[in-house]
C-alpha cells in the first residue's frame, strides 16, 4: 500500500485477507446542511461536489483538510474507482469502518445500501452494481447530535467544547476499503479459548460448501489444525493445542491462525486466556488481578476521532504502561481495531464502552439506538483477547426531570450476556445500576483523607448514589476517580480545584490511590485520564502527549501490591 495514503495499514488485523484495497485519502466532497443533496442529484454518478477532504478524517479536524467546527448535519463525498474484470469475477465488499451517524452508499448512481450508527464497522456488497473500468462510489452520512435518540458520547451538543465535551465528529472517520472475496467463503468466525484444555473453540459463518481448515501457530511453529467437511451456514469445530501458552498481563502472547475454505484464505490470531469473577476478584487465567486502569477518551488534536497514525495508536498504550497502568476504559467511544491488536500484542486489558451520551435513556424508544450497534460493537470484537469487559452505558443521569428507563437498561444487559457470556457486563457506569455483574463507582473527591474514609483499608466502600442504587454483593471496582486538574499552560477545567504544583499533584495522585489499592473489597481501579482533552486538562499527559510528570514516578505508586493481590484470593 502506498506511503502516501494516510493511514494505509489493513484495518481488521484479526480477519485478514490479501486481496483488497485502500480507499483513504482524498475524495470529492461537499457539506450538506440543508440535507436536499440527494434532490439536488449529488448521488448521480456525474455529479460534481464543490470541494475535497482527505479521508479517513472527520470534516472537523485539521487531517481532513477543512477544520470546519460548527455543527454539520450533511455530507457527501464521491471518489471514482478502477476495478478490473478478475476483481470482478467474486464478491467486491465495500467497507467503512465507521461514519458518524446514518449512511448511504451509491456506486456508480444506484443506492447500494444503508446504516444506522456512528461507531461499528459495516460494509455492502457492490459487485451487482459494479463494473469493469471507473466506478463512481458516492457516500452520504447525515448526523446531529443534538438529537435525543443518537448517541453521541463526548461530542459537544454545544457550539464550542466545553467541561468534558469536546469537538464533534460528522461523516467517516475510519478507512474505507475494498475486498475481493470468492463466492464460496469464510463470512465470519467466533473463538473462544479454553486454556485450561489447551484447545480452542470456533464457530465459523461460511458461504457455500466446501471443507475448512484451520491452523494454529506458535512463533512459526504448527501446534493444532483440523479439517472439517461443511455445506455453508454455522459450523463449530474444536482445535486442540499441542502447546499451551497463556495469553499474560503486560507481556500478551498471540497464537496466529489461518482458516481455508475453498479459495478463501484469511489469516487471525487469538490468546489463549480466561476471564472471571470471584467474591472480591477479578482473575485473568485463575490468577488474581487488580485492574490499574487508566479513562482512554481516544481524542486526538489534528484528528479528533481518528489517529494520525497506527502508531499514535500503539503510543498511547505505550504511554498508559509507562505511567504503570495495566488497562483502559475506553470511554464513551467504539475505538478502531487497530486499537485492540495493539493491546492484544501488548497483554492491556481493556473495557469496550458504548458512547452512550446524548441519547435519552429515560426514553424506551431508545433500545432502538443502542441495541443494534451495540450488538455489533461485541461481534465485531468478541474475538480479542485484550477485552475483559463491556459496558454499554455511562452514568445514567436524569434527563427533562425524569429517571433513566430501567427496562432499557436491564434489557440491554440481558442481551449483552446473551451475545457473549465469556465476560462480565457492567449495566451502567457509575449510576444507577440496575442489572450488572460488577458494582462499579464514580467518585471525584479531591480531599484525600475524606477519600480515604470513604474507602477504608479494613474494607468497605460508600457509595454516593445509595438513595439510587442497591448493592447485591457483587464484586467493586472504582471505574472513576481523580481527575486531578493539573496545567501546563494554565487555568483550564479539571474535576474539583487544581493542584498548583507538581510536587501537590503528585502527592494527591498517591494517596487517592493507595486508598483504593489498599481496600481489601475494591477489584480494580480506572484514573481519570490518560491525557488531556482540549479544555478537559487533567490527564497524566497533556493533549499534544507530553508527560505531567516523569512517568517513572507514577509507575512506582501503582505498582505495589493492592490488598486482593496481598491476600490472593484464588480461593473466592
Amino acid at each position: 500500500m502506498s506511503a502516501s495514503i494516510p493511514r494505509p495499514e489493513y484495518p481488521k488485523p484479526q480477519f485478514r485477507r490479501s486481496s483488497w484495497q485502500n480507499l483513504n485519502g482524498s475524495w470529492a466532497f461537499e457539506i450538506d446542511n440543508g440535507r436536499s443533496g440527494l434532490a439536488r442529484g449529488l448521488a448521480k454518478e456525474d455529479a460534481s461536489l464543490s470541494g475535497s477532504i482527505t479521508v479517513p478524517f472527520c470534516p472537523q479536524s485539521k487531517l481532513s483538510g477543512l477544520a470546519h467546527t460548527d455543527f454539520i448535519y450533511g455530507v457527501w463525498y464521491q471518489k471514482t474507482v478502477q476495478l478490473s474484470a478478475p476483481q470482478l469475477s467474486g464478491i467486491v465488499r465495500l467497507h467503512i469502518g465507521a461514519a458518524d451517524y446514518y449512511t448511504t452508499v451509491y456506486v456508480n448512481g444506484q443506492k447500494a445500501g444503508s446504516h444506522k450508527g456512528g461507531y461499528t464497522s459495516f460494509f455492502f456488497d457492490i459487485q451487482s452494481l459494479a463494473k469493469e473500468g471507473d466506478n463512481v462510489i458516492t457516500i452520504n452520512v447525515e448526523d446531529d447530535e443534538r438529537d435525543p435518540m443518537i448517541p453521541c458520547g463526548k461530542q459537544s451538543r454545544e457550539y464550542y467544547s466545553h467541561d468534558c465535551d469536546y469537538t464533534r465528529t460528522t461523516g467517516i472517520w475510519q478507512t474505507v476499503w475494498l475486498e475481493f472475496i470468492p463466492i464460496t467463503h469464510i463470512e465470519s468466525f467466533r473463538l473462544i479459548p479454553q486454556p485450561d484444555q489447551s484447545l480452542v473453540t470456533i464457530t465459523a459463518q461460511l458461504a457455500g460448501p466446501d471443507t475448512l481448515t484451520v491452523s494454529a501457530c506458535w512463533q512459526d511453529k504448527e501446534v493444532g489444525s483440523v479439517s472439517v467437511n461443511a455445506r455453508g451456514g454455522a459450523l463449530t469445530l474444536t482445535l486442540p493445542l499441542s502447546e499451551k501458552h497463556l495469553w499474560e498481563l503486560g507481556k500478551g502472547g498471540l497464537y496466529d491462525l489461518k482458516l481455508t475454505y475453498g479459495d478463501d484464505t484469511v489469516y487471525s490470531y487469538f490468546g489463549l486466556r480466561s476471564v472471571e469473577l470471584g467474591t472480591k476478584a477479578f482473575r485473568l487465567n485463575g490468577k488474581v488481578v487488580f485492574q490499574r486502569t487508566v479513562l482512554d477518551q481516544g481524542f486526538y488534536p489534528d484528528g479528533i476521532y481518528t489517529a494520525p497514525s497506527d502508531q499514535e495508536l500503539k503510543n498511547d498504550i505505550l504511554r498508559s504502561m509507562a505511567m504503570g497502568f495495566n488497562g483502559a476504559r475506553l470511554h464513551q467511544k467504539v475505538f478502531e481495531e487497530r486499537f485492540l491488536y495493539h493491546a492484544d500484542q501488548l497483554g492491556y486489558l481493556v473495557w469496550g464502552e458504548f458512547p452512550s451520551w446524548g441519547l435519552d435513556h429515560t426514553q424506551p424508544q431508545a433500545v432502538y439506538s443502542i441495541l443494534p450497534q451495540w450488538l455489533e460493537e461485541i461481534g465485531r470484537d468478541f474475538n480479542h483477547p485484550s477485552i475483559i469487559g463491556w459496558c454499554p452505558f455511562n452514568e445514567t443521569w436524569d434527563q427533562h426531570d425524569q429517571r433513566q428507563y430501567d427496562p432499557l437498561l436491564s434489557t440491554v444487559y440481558y442481551a449483552t450476556k446473551a451475545a457473549d457470556p465469556t465476560r462480565p457486563c457492567i449495566d451502567t457506569s457509575g449510576n444507577f445500576h440496575v442489572a450488572t455483574d460488577i458494582f462499579d463507582l464514580h467518585d471525584y473527591e479531591q480531599d484525600v483523607e475524606t477519600f480515604r474514609s470513604k474507602f477504608p483499608p479494613q474494607g468497605g466502600f460508600t457509595d454516593n448514589h445509595k438513595d439510587r442504587q442497591t448493592y447485591g454483593g457483587q464484586p467493586v471496582f472504582m471505574s472513576e476517580y481523580g481527575g486531578i486538574g493539573y496545567s501546563l499552560n494554565g487555568g483550564a477545567w479539571s474535576y474539583g480545584s487544581a493542584c498548583k504544583s507538581q510536587d501537590e499533584y503528585i502527592a494527591r495522585f498517591k494517596g487517592l490511590t493507595e486508598a483504593l489499592m489498599d481496600d481489601p473489597d475494591m477489584i480494580g481501579l480506572c484514573y481519570t485520564q490518560l491525557t488531556d482533552v482540549e479544555q478537559e486538562q487533567n490527564g497524566v499527559y497533556t493533549y499534544d502527549r507530553v508527560p505531567k510528570v516523569d512517568p517513572a514516578v507514577f509507575h512506582q505508586i501503582l505498582s505495589r501490591p493492592a490488598a486482593i493481590e496481598r491476600a490472593g484470593r484464588n480461593s473466592q
